[in-house]
């Protein structure tokens, strides 16, 4: 028998919640083989069985927080499938019988499964249900998506059911209302974990950083014409698009050599200057934003920066990015451009003391040596912690970065 446990990701991650089983009991598992995934506040791991046999129990059902090192399922030795023991009759209890021809009836009422087999269940809960002879059509599941658990099994019976908020009404003010349910005008979704962590960081940042946002805007009118004319030389070499993320991406890594406090973060009354230029890429995922890092982004060139940055976002909406691949980024570009956003303040990333934002090219008219044209423009944004960066740092750090934009060929001589 092996047992399958929650296994050790990082020293930060205590728990996790189950996202989703990928066997159900009876299936047979091959040694190595992905069994169940787990959602943690940073990433997704799969969880694998470290021997071949049959899975005979789950022990920890979808939605279920779960701390590392523990069981939440069994494997045992075996080929076939076995039997979901959930699902067995239950028996009545042995009684003294007197001379008659029927048996006398169980010390403990039998629920009836036709009514149970409509209700969605866990097989645990199903089992005490049986032992304490409760009808599972009676519980009341605290799952909006109507599944009892064991936990309600245990609870039912032993706390009243709380009635409905009713509409606070007063003389003096506004109506007030409270939803305390589900309904036809209220749906209720929990926050997933990640999305849990999501909010509670940039919270904190908010809370625990003097930030503020300088704002510039970018003519991208020759970097545009530079990737038409290179782009199907470039495919040709490299198997990938040349993108607009390597061109500020490299405008960056120039930037932060020029104001080395933007690349800087504060650990407890120091100044941490980093000499590296790990970079935070922020990528979009149905679970929220997640910044992985291209590390060492200024000894790469345009192919080797645009081959990473897909390769990362690749793994991050198929769930698949680790640890390592967003831990340690010294500054984060986000692009708020490609939903369509015209000016935003982003939020800095973790410790960093920084974060450009871009966003949407829209042609606009501008004064061009006197004249006014029609120009392909983006708004950029820098969120910076004020306790490190000064507004004449921060100021130039976007200069810099809109003017190596705007003369792409001086990317080459200054990244």
């Amino acid at each position: 028998m092996a047992e399958i446990k929650v296994p050790e990701l990082a020293e930060s991650i205590t728990e996790g919640t189950i996202a989703q089983w990928v066997k159900k009991v009876g299936d047979h598992v091959e040694k190595g083989e992905f069994i169940v995934e787990l959602e943690t506040d940073k990433v997704n791991a799969e969880i694998i069985s470290e021997e071949a046999g049959v899975l005979t129990q789950i022990l920890a059902e979808e939605g279920d927080t779960v701390l590392v090192g523990q069981v939440i399922a069994v494997v045992e030795a075996g080929e076939g499938a076995a039997p979901a023991p959930a699902e067995e009759a239950p028996k009545a209890e042995a009684t003294p019988v007197a001379a008659a021809p029927t048996p006398a009836p169980a010390a403990t009422p039998v629920v009836e499964e036709t009514s149970n087999e409509r209700v969605v269940a866990s097989p645990a809960a199903r089992k005490l249900a049986r032992e304490k002879g409760i009808d599972l059509a009676s519980i009341s599941p605290v799952d909006p998506q109507g599944r009892v658990r064991v936990q309600d099994v245990a609870a039912h019976g032993t706390a009243p059911v709380a009635a409905p908020a009713a509409p606070v009404v007063s003389t003096n003010g506004p109506i007030v209302f409270t939803p305390a349910a589900e309904s036809d005008r209220v749906t209720i979704e929990k926050m997933s974990r990640r999305r849990q962590t999501i909010a509670k960081r940039l919270l904190e940042v908010k809370q625990s950083t003097a930030m503020l946002t300088t704002f510039n805007e970018i003519d991208m009118t020759n970097i545009m014409a530079l990737r038409k004319r290179k782009q199907e030389e470039f495919v040709k070499a490299n198997d990938i698009k040349l993108g607009f993320m390597s061109f500020f991406t490299k405008a960056v890594v120039a930037a932060l050599k020029k104001y080395p406090y933007v690349n800087a973060q504060i650990v407890g009354d120091e100044i941490h200057l980093n000499n590296f230029f790990d970079i935070g890429i922020a990528v979009s995922t149905e679970e929220g934003l997640v910044v992985p890092v291209v590390r060492d982004a200024n000894s790469k060139n345009f192919a080797e920066i645009e081959k990473d940055i897909a390769e990362l976002a690749k793994k991050a909406r198929d769930k698949k990015l680790g640890l390592n691949d967003m831990a340690g980024g010294s500054f984060t570009i986000t692009n708020g451009g490609v939903f369509g956003s015209l000016m935003s303040t982003p939020i800095m990333n973790g410790t960093q003391a920084g974060i450009l934002g871009m966003h949407s090219i829209v042609n606009r008219p501008v004064a061009v040596n006197g004249e006014v044209e029609i120009r392909p423009m983006m708004y950029v944004a820098l969120s910076y912690d004020h306790r490190i960066i000064d507004g004449k740092d921060s100021v130039g750090f976007l200069k810099t970065v809109k003017e190596l934009i705007e003369n792409p060929e001086d990317l080459l001589l200054n990244s």
